[in-house]
C-alpha cells in the first residue's frame, strides 16, 4: 500500500481505491510540457489522483 508522509510534521496517510478497495501504488505521470507529477494510481482500474500534500509539500512515499 502506498504510505505517504509529510517531512514537516511526520503525519502519514495509507491510500486505497473507494471504488476498487485496492491499495494505491506510487507512480509518476509526465505531462504534455514534459514535467512529471507524483500520483497515487490504482492498480485494478488504472484511477489516478495528485498524491496527497500536507504542510504546503507533496508527501514523501514510502512503501
Amino acid at each position: 500500500m502506498a504510505t505517504y508522509r509529510c517531512a514537516v510534521c511526520n503525519m502519514g496517510v495509507n491510500a486505497t481505491c473507494a471504488d476498487c478497495n485496492e491499495p494505491l501504488v506510487n507512480d509518476t505521470l509526465t505531462k504534455p510540457d514534459g514535467t512529471s507529477v507524483q500520483i497515487s494510481r490504482c492498480p485494478k482500474c488504472e484511477g489516478k489522483i495528485k498524491s496527497p500534500m500536507c504542510c504546503g509539500q507533496d508527501m514523501a512515499y514510502s512503501a
